[in-house]
């Protein structure tokens, strides 16, 4: 019995996805193995982060396909692959009901806010972090949880709590949320989901 064969859909810079590189590259990350890595955006920087690493790459131009032929390529891309579970790493699509139902329970997502603050439709980015600062709020962090229909609603897998600072931008806030929460629990997570998987089809 290998690894679970992981699929990571990506939107942009690909820090996430670096996290989960170089997880799997320290042993951390040992039970599932990064096999393809596909971007909505064509210049998404997070494919060069893979072909780096030896990890074949997809990019699709969401603005050219739209919606439905998006989903329909990445599908197919996932099936030719033999993916067995997708991680969202900083994909700013929501994901059609008909997708995530297909893939029921085997799609993972990190979200830059403790869930249920600063979640849903809308609540991407840096938007997050505003909202965050402009509620004044004194602790954040971020969630690893299951995609299900509801954007940010499928059930929480693990969180980090992370102390919000005077001063803080949402620049700077964002970026002490991914170093000490979001970089953290999501190869975390993604080895528990693998891990539990493995010993699923194993009983």
């Amino acid at each position: 019995m290998g690894p679970v064969r992981i699929g990571v859909l990506v939107s942009g810079g690909g820090s996430n996805l670096q996290a989960l590189l170089d997880a799997q590259e320290k042993g951390q990350l040992k039970s599932g193995r990064i096999m393809l890595v596909i971007s909505d955006k064509p210049d998404a920087y997070a494919l060069t982060r893979a072909r780096e690493a030896g990890v074949n790459t997809l990019a699709l131009d969401k603005k050219a396909l739209g919606q439905e032929r998006l989903e329909a390529q990445i599908m197919a891309a996932l099936e030719t692959h033999e993916i067995e579970l997708v991680v969202l790493a900083g994909f700013l699509s929501i994901l059609s009901p008909a997708f995530v139902s297909a893939y029921a329970t085997r799609i993972i997502n990190v979200h830059p806010s403790l869930i249920p603050a600063f979640c849903g439709k809308g609540y991407y980015g840096l938007k997050v972090h505003e909202a965050a600062l402009k509620r004044g709020v004194k602790l954040t962090g971020a969630t690893v949880h299951f995609v299900d229909e509801v954007p940010d609603g499928g059930p929480i897998i693990l969180q980090r709590a992370v102390q919000v600072e005077a001063g803080d931008s949402p620049q700077t806030l964002q970026r002490r949320v991914m170093e000490e929460a979001e970089w953290q629990i999501l190869p975390q997570a993604v080895e528990m989901v693998c891990q539990e998987r493995k010993s699923h089809v194993s009983e």
